[in-house]
Formats: C-alpha cells, sequence, structure tokens
C-alpha cells in the first residue's frame, strides 16, 4: 500500500523517527484540497502516541479537506543544512501518512487539547492554561493523525559526518 524507501542505506529507524516528530514542534500537513489540488499548510503539532495532534478551528480550507478526504500526509524537517562547496544538503526529514479523525466527543477533544497546551507551554500554571482553553473552547475542534506508515531519511553526508 505504501512505497517503500528507494534509497534503504539512508532510511532512519522508526525509533528515530519518532525522536524526531517528538523534538520538533511544527511540519506541513499536506491534505486533498479543492479541485483536487494538494493543500499542504505549516501547522504546531504534538505527538501522542502514535497520533499526531493539531487544533484548527471549526471551519476553513483544512476543515473541509479533511471532511472530503482523510488521508494525508504531515512532513517534518529536522535539519537543512546547505553545503554550498559540494551542492547538496545534510538534511533530516521525517514523513507520516495516516488518516485525520476530527475530534468530537468533548472527553477526548479536551484531554488532546491540554496535551498541545503542555507541549507548547509546559511552565504554565494549570490554572492559566485551563482559563485559555475555556476562553476559546467554542471556536476550535483538534484533529489526530493516526499514524499508519512512516519513513524519515537523511542525507548521504549525514551518514558519513554525523
Amino acid at each position: 500500500m505504501f512505497r517503500g524507501m528507494r534509497r534503504k542505506a539512508q532510511q532512519l529507524a522508526e525509533e528515530d523517527c519518532i525522536a524526531i516528530l517528538r523534538k520538533n514542534t511544527s511540519g506541513v500537513l499536506a491534505l486533498l484540497g479543492d479541485d483536487g489540488y494538494p493543500y499542504a499548510l505549516p501547522i504546531s503539532y504534538a505527538l501522542v502516541g502514535r497520533s499526531i495532534i493539531f487544533h484548527s478551528a471549526l471551519s476553513g480550507h483544512k476543515i473541509d479537506a479533511v471532511r472530503k478526504c482523510r488521508k494525508a500526509s504531515f512532513c517534518v524537517i529536522d535539519k537543512d543544512e546547505v553545503i554550498p562547496e559540494k551542492y547538496t544538503t545534510r538534511y533530516r526529514s521525517v514523513i507520516a501518512f495516516g488518516k485525520i479523525t476530527i475530534i468530537d466527543d468533548e472527553d477526548g477533544k479536551r484531554r488532546l487539547i491540554e496535551k498541545l497546551a503542555d507541549r507548547f507551554a509546559p511552565a504554565n500554571p494549570r490554572e492559566h492554561r485551563d482559563m485559555e482553553i475555556d476562553s476559546s473552547w467554542p471556536a476550535f475542534c483538534v484533529l489526530s493523525l493516526d499514524i499508519e506508515h512512516m519513513t524519515g531519511k537523511q542525507g548521504r553526508d549525514l551518514l558519513e559526518n554525523p
């Protein structure tokens, strides 16, 4: 169902992919947009188990695309260093594939938005976090991309000179 990586020597182990997803805070979510055009957007996220969690407004291009087709991919670039003299880059990235669910149940939505808040503002007092969430509650939703397949790749230069 999913393609294998062509350059196997550059493929990252799954635990390395997970570490990259845990370390970084933003990536590019790719969906099937209007009229069959790809719709890719930069977005913040949190990894919760084997799901990538996003928050969203209740309406807009992203939500319309998810309602039309739940299949998605999400890419995180962990390293991108241009090496001009070699006409190459030292790169490392991960792409996750799966299906997105709009979290409708109130308890699940609350639990996941708290995970996002804790990810991005871990030092904020719980009361402050709860006040922010409560004030925005009616206007946002939570999306969960359940990872079905994931690949990570690094450039040959990183293999040779980590």
